[in-house]
């Protein structure tokens, strides 16, 4: 038995232990929400009694409606209907209270149905004017108001984790668990809670961030186990990132990345986490990589607006391909990359993948700031289009005809003289330099990106990072994948003065293509004195369960290279997709085709709003979340034991 001389030291014990709130899971009418653990405010100054409401922990789910309504409540049918378009958290289930700004007591109704289908709702003032309009858990016993998330299942894999932002600015992991789901689950906002405006042009827009980018509050992985264990929460958030924040976006989730950023496929490479799948076709494409679960994720989720990637050397390019989505590798140095791990500083560039080129445009204004121009009205195309690529595009093949009829429809659109195909090699030989004149492109820029992106990863990296593991675990070495570790082997075997070989050349090669083949023009609404084309995906499986060769280091030079080496801006446009034979459904599958669009270095703003400019005309078409562009099931989700939480 216990002395009475210890009871009150047990009773110390007990006042000295906290109990924080993380939020909490509920279904309302088979939807599964997240209640946010912060305040939005006091909504009632005593407790809220009224039996017939739905309760849950103390929580009902209730209804803001900030705007001017009659008193009589009349025009709030239409209203909510309207709100069932816009926002996918909103439901009726939150009329049981509805809660109206700008009315006493005295002249609002008490009962009344305002929904088709829905019970009677009991109407009662809002006191508190500074509180959106939206759905919300109200904790009827404090009178405290708090958000409503609405969770999603990541089907696709393509996340490591679902956010939540603090109000203090750092992030925490989103603690809530879809019941009997076998994935990552992803909580949403409503759209409602936000209203864009010049200050905030991307307040409530959701965005996933590749998880590479620091967020305060967070460790990242850098898509590696050992380096997640091994460093503290990042304490500052990148500022590219933070950008978008400042704009109103809202990060709603970490996104898987290949390892270190270094191109992988799905089988043998992926060893510490799972690539994510490609919705797209029969759902066991390759998602392409480095930036996989950005374009996993545009692709498959509606509920997703935008997703942050970074691309060196095709890492944005590459998964926009395959997911058949607008994607842009901007110019380079647009944006400081602190608090971003590196593959390659001289090459690395942030940007998005995204299927409503509207948002994209802002996204980048607000990522890149004035190093960006947003061409909201004045506006000039360039009137030569070049072509690079296209005369060894197999014939009579759909994917063939689709990206001609696309490259003369834009012809067509600028006012073009026709299309012109360039062959670089042979502009190369005929213009270039007199210190290389002799030495083929291919020959002086095989081993340039392989020397850039092992030597500086090496040194910014991989040596710190074993070097930290070694410290904190007795000498030992922490696992990497096949692909980083064959790199760096490369790497380690060439002698250090290659480095300084591939700055040179790169340059040579920089300032000869940005002033021979596409130059900016003295005219600041056309920016770009051309438009270079050439073919991304032609609708050709690459299934993940395929199993390549060794990995090694990624030597050659070829299109997708030019803009790496410019510093020219070089974007992915989505054209459609053709059937494909499938390995897995022994069916046609549709798989994406898409066009690449060059422009001058620093006209980064002309590509959003060509094609903007080229939806309208109809040339192309906004790509839709699903199982192909047009949207559908992903074959993935196929006998799901909760359909309803879809």
């Amino acid at each position: 038995m216990a002395s009475l001389g210890k009871i009150p030291l047990a009773a110390q014990a007990v006042a000295a232990a906290q109990l924080l709130s993380t939020g909490a899971s509920v279904t309302l009418d088979n939807v599964p929400y997240y209640i946010s653990p912060f305040s939005q405010g006091r909504l009632l100054s005593a407790p809220l009694s009224i039996p017939s409401l739905p309760q849950a922990f103390g929580f009902t789910p209730i209804t803001v409606v900030a705007e001017d309504v009659a008193a009589t409540g009349d025009d709030l049918p239409a209203l909510l209907g309207n709100w069932t378009a816009r926002d996918d958290v909103w439901q009726p289930a939150f009329l049981s209270a509805v809660f109206l700004a700008g009315h006493s007591p005295s002249v609002c109704v008490t009962r009344r149905a305002l929904f088709p289908g829905a019970d009677r709702s009991f109407i009662l003032p809002l006191g508190a004017a500074d509180i959106p309009s939206g759905p919300y858990f109200l904790d009827t016993a404090s009178g405290e108001l708090y958000q409503a998330y609405r969770l999603y299942r990541d089907v696709v894999s393509a996340f490591t984790s679902g956010l939540l932002q603090a109000p203090d600015a750092t992030f925490q992991p989103l603690s809530a668990h879809i019941p009997a789901s076998d994935a990552q689950t992803i909580g949403v906002p409503s759209r409602l809670y936000f209203t864009r405006t010049p200050e905030k042009p991307l307040a409530g827009v959701r965005v996933g961030v590749k998880e590479i980018y620091d967020l305060a509050g967070l460790k990242k992985s850098n898509g590696n186990r050992a380096w997640w264990r091994l460093y503290p929460p990042a304490e500052a958030t990148a500022p590219a990132i933070q950008n978008l924040i400042d704009a109103g976006a809202v990060i709603v989730g970490y996104q898987k990345t290949s390892q270190f950023a270094n191109g992988e496929s799905p089988t043998a490479d992926w060893v510490d986490f799972m690539a994510p799948y490609n919705p797209r076709g029969d759902a066991y494409n390759s998602p392409s990589s480095s930036s996989s679960g950005a374009g996993a994720s545009v692709g498959a989720y509606e509920w997703l607006d935008i997703a942050v990637g970074s691309d060196t050397g095709g890492s944005i390019r590459g998964p926009a391909a395959s997911q058949g989505l607008f994607g842009n590798r901007p110019s380079t140095h647009l944006v400081t990359l602190s608090g971003v791990m590196p593959l390659s500083p001289t090459l690395d560039t942030p940007g998005f993948l995204v299927r409503d080129p509207a948002i994209w445009d802002a996204a980048n204004k607000a990522m890149y700031g004035d190093n960006y121009t947003s061409y909201t009205s004045n506006v000039k195309y360039p009137s030569k289009v070049y072509t690079a690529g296209f005369d060894s595009l197999p014939g009579s093949r759909p994917a063939t005809t689709m990206l001609n009829s696309f490259a003369e429809s834009l012809a067509s659109f600028v006012g073009a003289d026709g299309l012109e195909a360039i062959n670089l090699d042979a502009l190369w030989n005929a213009t270039g330099p007199e210190e290389v004149r002799g030495v083929s492109l291919g020959a002086m820029l095989s081993a340039t990106y392989a020397t850039l992106i092992t030597k500086e990863q090496i040194e910014l990296v991989r040596e710190p990072f074993y070097a930290d593991y070694a410290a904190a675990y007795d000498g030992r070495r922490p696992f990497v994948n096949p692909v980083p570790l064959a790199r760096w082997a490369w790497g380690d075997s060439i002698p250090d003065s290659w480095h300084t070989d591939a700055l040179r050349n790169k340059t040579i090669f920089m300032d000869w293509f940005n002033s021979e083949v596409l130059p900016a023009s003295d005219d600041d609404a056309q920016c770009s004195d051309a438009i270079l084309l050439y073919p991304g995906s032609t609708g050709s499986p690459s299934p993940r369960n395929r199993y390549g060769g060794a990995p090694g280091a990624p030597l050659g030079f070829g299109t997708s290279r030019i803009s790496v080496f410019s510093e020219a801006p070089d974007n992915v446009f989505p054209l459609g997709e053709v059937a494909a034979p499938s390995t897995i459904t022994l069916q046609d599958e549709m798989l994406p085709v898409t066009v690449n669009l060059m422009v001058a270095k620093g006209c980064d703003g002309l590509l959003p709003r060509l094609a903007q400019d080229l939806v309208k005309e109809g040339v192309l078409k906004v790509p839709k979340a699903g199982g192909t562009l047009e949207g559908g099931e992903i074959l993935l989700k196929r006998d799901l034991e909760m359909e309803a939480i879809w």
